[in-house]
C-alpha cells in the first residue's frame, strides 16, 4: 500500500519522485525525505531535509516581519520627525550636496524618504531584531533534533566519518569602492542639470543606479569566485575527498560572503561616517567629496540595497542558472549524443534509458545548493533590523527553490552515487557562526545606522515635554555660509538671503567658542549607542543560550528509544558471549577467561574483555 505499493507494481523511484516531489502541484505537501534518501543517498537527503526545516521555520518570522512593516505603515502619519521633515513651514535650508555646482535645498524635499525610512526604522524593528536572534537559536536547536531523528531512522547513529586568498578580497572592496566613486561623480554631474525636477530627484536616481550596479557586480563576481575557489583548492592537493570538500566550502563561503555582504557593510557602517562637515569635507581624487547619507539616515538605502541584492540574486539564480541554462543545454546535449551515435554506427539501435541518462548534466554536488541557502540565511539574519520583510521573501523563494532543486535532481542531472554521511557537516558550523555574528551586526545597525538611539535620547533627556516634537531641529547643526572655503560655495543660487544652512550632525554652532566641534549631545548619544550595543548583544546571547539549554538536542522519545536499543544490544552481546564460552574446549580455560559470577554481575566488563581477547 502507499508508496511501496506503487513500487511493487513497477513504478520506479524516479517516476515516483517526479510525481510526488519534483512537481509544482505538490508544493503544499511535505517532502518524501526517506524516499529521497533511498534514491539519492544520505548526503542529498540531509540537504533537502535541512532545506525543508529551514523553509518551515521561516513562516513565523515572515508573518511577524509583515506585521512590523504594517505597523510602520499604520503609524507613519503619527511619526513626529517625519511630520517635521515634511513641514514646509519650518523652512529648513540644508547645505549643498556638492561643491560649487550644487545649490542649497529644503529639507522638505526628502519628505518621501523620511516617511519610507520610518517604515523600517521604528520601535517594532528593534523587538523584531531581538526575536530574530531567538529564532536563529531555535532554528539551530530544532535542526539538531531533526538531524538526530534522521540519523536514528537512517541507521547512522554509530557511523564514523569515512575518508573516500587576499587578491580576491582586494577585488571585492575595489568593486564596492568603484561603485561609491560612481555615485559621487554622478551626483556632481547630475547636479549641474538646470531642470529643478531633475535636481530634486538626483539623490534617489544616483542611489538606485548605484544599487543596480552593485547587484550586477555581486552576480558576476560570485561566478568568478566559485571558479577561483575550486582552482585554489585543487593546487593544494588535499589527500582525501572530505578534506577537499571542506577546504573548497571554506574558500567558497569566505569569498562569496565577502562579495555578497561587502556592499551592505559599506552602506551600514562606513557611508557618511568619514565625509566630514561643511567647510571641512573629506575629498577623494582631489575634487570629489565623500558621499553622505540623507538626513533620514542610511537605513532606507541599506534596506533598498539588501532587497535589491537579495531579490535580484535569487530571481536571476533561480530563473537563469537553474531553469533557463539547463533548458538551453538540453537540445544541445541531445544533438551531440545523436551525432556520437551516428558516428559509431548505432543510429538504428533504440536508445536505452541509460543512454538518455548519460546525456544529462553531470552532478556537481550539493555544495552550490547549500551555498545559495547559506548566503540567503546571512541576508535574513545579519541585516534583518533594516529589512523585516527579508524572511518573507526568503520563504517565498524557498518554496519555489525546493521544487526547482527537486526537478533538477530528478530530470536534469545524472543520478549521483549515494554518499553516506551522518550530518550536514561543516555547514552547521557556518550557520552557528552567522547566527552569532548576526547579533553583533544587528546591534550596530540599530545603534549606528538607524535613528532609534538618538530619538530615544532626545525623548527622555532633551525633550521639554517628553515627546518627539523638535527632534528634527535638534538633530541638525548650523553652518555659516561665510565659512565656506573659496570655490566651494554655490556659484549660482536660487535661494537668496541665506546666512545659515543646516547639516546632519551634532556639532556646536558657529557662534560658540568651539565652533563646529562635536557637541556634548554627540558624546552623550555616542555613549548611549555603545551601551545599547552591549545591552542588545548580551540580552540576545543570554536568550539564545537559554533557548539552547532548554531545548535538548535529542528528543526524549528518541533518547528512550536509543537507551532501549543499547540495552537490547548489550543483552544480545552478553548472551552471545555466554554461548561462546559454554562451547569452550576446556572448562578450566572457560573459568579463566570469564567466571560465571563475573558474567552475571558485570556483563559490560565481559563484553569489553571478550572484544579485547578476540
Amino acid at each position: 500500500y502507499g508508496l511501496y505499493g506503487l513500487l511493487a507494481r513497477g513504478v520506479t523511484f524516479a517516476h515516483l519522485l517526479y510525481e510526488e516531489w519534483a512537481n509544482y502541484g505538490v508544493m503544499c505537501k511535505y517532502q518524501p525525505v526517506d524516499l529521497i534518501r533511498k534514491y539519492f543517498g544520505e548526503q542529498i537527503g540531509f540537504y533537502f531535509a535541512w532545506l525543508g526545516v529551514y523553509t518551515q521555520l521561516l513562516i513565523p518570522p515572515s508573518v511577524l516581519g509583515i506585521f512590523v512593516f504594517l505597523y510602520g505603515i499604520f503609524t507613519v502619519d503619527d511619526n513626529v520627525p517625519s511630520q517635521e521633515t515634511c513641514d514646509n513651514g519650518l523652512n529648513i535650508t540644508m547645505c549643498p550636496l556638492c561643491d560649487a555646482v550644487c545649490d542649497y535645498w529644503h529639507l522638505s524635499s526628502v519628505c518621501s524618504q523620511a516617511r519610507a525610512s520610518y517604515l523600517f526604522d521604528n520601535g517594532a524593528t528593534v523587538l523584531f531584531a531581538i526575536f530574530m536572534s531567538l529564532w536563529a537559536a531555535l532554528f539551530l536547536e530544532h535542526w539538531k533534533r531533526r538531524q538526530m531523528y534522521l540519523k536514528h531512522s537512517w541507521d547512522l547513529t554509530s557511523m564514523e566519518d569515512e575518508e573516500v586568498f587576499m587578491m580576491c578580497i582586494f577585488v571585492t572592496f575595489s568593486a564596492v569602492f568603484g561603485v561609491a566613486v560612481y555615485r559621487i561623480c554622478m551626483l556632481s554631474v547630475w547636479s549641474m542639470n538646470p531642470d529643478p525636477e531633475a535636481k530634486a530627484s538626483v539623490r534617489m536616481t544616483v542611489t538606485t543606479t548605484g544599487i543596480i550596479l552593485n547587484m550586477l557586480v555581486v552576480l558576476v563576481l560570485e561566478e568568478v569566485y566559485g571558479a577561483i575557489a575550486v582552482w585554489l583548492t585543487e593546487i593544494e592537493l588535499p589527500k582525501t575527498t572530505e578534506e577537499f570538500e571542506e577546504r573548497l566550502i571554506f574558500k567558497s563561503f569566505f569569498l562569496k560572503s565577502m562579495n555578497a555582504f561587502a556592499p551592505l557593510f559599506y552602506v551600514a557602517f562606513f557611508k557618511g561616517r568619514f565625509a566630514g562637515r561643511p567647510g571641512d569635507y573629506v575629498y577623494i581624487f582631489g575634487d570629489y567629496r565623500m558621499e553622505e547619507c540623507a538626513p533620514p539616515g542610511c537605513l532606507i538605502e541599506l534596506c533598498i540595497q539588501l532587497s535589491m541584492i537579495m531579490l535580484g540574486k535569487q530571481l536571476i539564480q533561480n530563473n537563469v542558472f537553474e531553469v533557463l541554462i539547463p533548458y538551453v543545454r538540453r537540445p544541445i546535449r541531445n544533438k551531440r549524443a545523436a551525432e556520437d551515435a551516428e558516428n559509431d554506427g548505432e543510429e538504428q539501435r533504440p536508445r536505452q534509458q541509460f543512454d538518455k541518462d548519460f546525456t544529462l548534466e553531470p552532478y556537481e554536488g550539493v555544495s552550490p545548493e547549500y551555498m545559495e541557502m547559506i548566503i540567503q540565511y546571512g541576508f535574513v539574519t545579519l541585516f534583518v533590523a533594516s529589512f523585516p520583510l527579508a524572511p518573507a521573501f526568503a520563504l517565498l523563494n524557498n518554496v519555489i527553490e525546493i521544487r526547482l532543486d527537486a526537478a533538477k535532481f530528478v530530470t536534469e542531472v545524472r543520478r549521483p552515487d549515494a554518499v553516506r554521511c551522518k550530518d550536514i557537516g561543516i555547514w552547521f558550523n557556518i550557520l552557528c557562526g552567522i547566527s552569532k555574528f548576526s547579533v553583533i551586526t544587528n546591534a550596530f545597525v540599530i545603534s549606528f545606522t538607524s535613528e532609534f538611539v538618538p530619538r530615544m535620547m532626545f525623548k527622555f533627556m532633551y525633550s521639554v515635554n517628553g515627546t518627539m516634537s523638535g527632534y528634527t531641529q535638534h538633530s541638525l547643526s548650523y553652518f555659516s555660509v561665510n565659512n565656506f572655503p573659496n570655490g566651494t560655495a554655490p556659484s549660482s543660487s536660487l535661494s537668496t538671503g541665506v546666512t545659515m544652512c543646516r547639516y546632519k550632525d551634532y556639532r556646536d554652532p558657529p557662534w560658540e567658542k568651539d565652533a563646529y566641534t562635536f557637541s556634548k549631545e554627540y558624546w552623550s548619544i555616542l555613549a548611549a549607542k555603545l551601551a545599547f550595543v552591549i545591552f542588545f548583544q548580551n540580552l540576545a546571547m543570554f536568550l539564545s543560550m537559554l533557548v539552547a539549554w532548554m531545548v535538548p538536542d535529542v528528543p526524549r522519545s528518541l533518547r528512550e528509544q536509543l537507551k532501549k536499543e543499547n540495552m537490547m544490544l548489550m543483552e544480545f552481546l552478553v548472551n552471545h558471549d555466554e554461548e561462546v564460552l559454554s562451547k569452550a574446549r576446556s572448562p578450566k580455560q572457560s573459568m579463566i577467561l570469564c567466571p560465571p559470577c563475573t558474567l552475571k554481575k558485570c556483563p559490560h566488563i565481559v563484553v569489553y574483555i571478550w572484544v579485547f581477547l578476540t
